[in-house]
């Protein structure tokens, strides 16, 4: 077990992982609605700006699930103006 900061509320947990119990479910909801937004939404000319707007999902939160693997194909894909990581 580690001390951890929550990188979605800034609060210390003790657990693994880099989200904290309270934040957990809500970060399952958000990469459920961006797996949506991918599995829907196939053209290439989207910018990250496009994403939030589409999904509620906040920019800090969705940079840090675009670097996770399961998202390294469409973050490619992504305008890499507009991602900022």
């Amino acid at each position: 077990m580690n001390f951890n900061k929550c990188s979605r509320c800034g609060g210390f947990f003790i657990s693994e992982g880099n989200t904290c119990p309270n934040c957990l479910p809500k970060d399952q909801l958000e990469i459920n609605k961006l797996e949506n937004f991918i599995a829907e939404n196939t053209t290439s000319n989207l910018s990250i700006d496009d994403v939030i707007y589409s999904t509620g999902i906040s920019n800090k939160n969705l940079n840090r699930y675009l670097m996770q693997n399961q998202f390294s194909d469409f973050a490619s894909q992504l305008h890499q103006n507009n991602f900022s990581v």
